[in-house]
C-alpha cells in the first residue's frame, strides 16, 4: 500500500460554515482530528484499545495551512500520509480535497506522542508504542516513506520583529 490513506470524509455541515460563508477555521481542525481518530482506531488505540492498554496518543504540534475556501454542503475527504515514526512519536500529515474533482483545500501536519495513562502514581507519561501499535503502525509508515514530501510539510510561520512602524500602520 503505497498511497494515501483516505481517513475521513463527508459534507461541510451548516454549523460550520462562519461568517464569511465558508468553512471556520475551528472546523477544519475538527475535520482533521476525526481523521487522526481514524488513523489511531486503525493502530489499535480506540476507545477498546485504549481502556486495554492505558496507552493513548496526544497531539504535541500542530500546523494548519488554507488552500482554498470551503463552503456549505461541500463534499470533503482527507488524505493521511505517515512522514515518520520513532519509538514514541508519529508525524502525519493530512491534506483536504474535493471528492468531486480532488482539489486540495487545505493541509495539516501533525505530531503526535504515545502516552501510557495507566499508572496512578506518575500520570500520564510518553512511552514507546506497544508492539501490537508498533506492528500496525510501522507497515504504514514504510509504505509511505518512499512518496513525495508533501510541499506544505515542514513549513513555518514568522514575520521579522517590528524595530520601527510598519509602512502598514501608517493609515496611509
Amino acid at each position: 500500500m503505497r498511497e494515501l490513506l483516505t481517513s475521513w470524509q463527508g459534507v461541510v455541515r451548516a454549523e460550520w460554515v462562519d461568517y464569511n460563508g465558508h468553512l471556520n477555521d475551528a472546523y477544519y481542525l475538527v475535520i482533521f482530528s476525526y481523521a487522526s481518530d481514524a488513523l489511531i482506531a486503525r493502530i489499535g488505540l480506540d476507545a477498546a484499545g485504549r481502556a486495554a492498554t492505558g496507552h493513548t496518543l496526544y497531539t504535541l504540534e500542530v500546523h494548519l495551512n488554507y488552500v482554498q475556501e470551503v463552503h456549505e454542503g461541500v463534499a470533503v475527504e482527507v488524505q493521511t500520509q505517515i512522514l515518520g515514526v520513532d519509538a514514541k512519536r508519529v508525524h502525519l500529515f493530512h491534506s483536504l480535497h474535493r471528492q468531486d474533482n480532488g482539489a486540495l483545500l487545505a493541509t495539516n501536519e501533525q505530531m503526535l506522542a504515545n502516552i501510557d495513562a495507566s499508572n496512578a502514581e506518575t500520570g500520564p507519561r510518553t512511552a514507546p508504542f506497544l508492539p501490537a501499535v508498533a506492528a500496525l503502525l510501522l507497515p504504514l509508515a514504510l509504505a509511505h516513506a518512499d512518496l513525495p514530501r508533501p510541499a506544505h510539510a515542514g513549513r513555518s510561520i514568522a514575520l521579522p520583529a517590528v524595530r520601527e512602524r510598519p509602512s502598514c500602520a501608517s493609515g496611509r
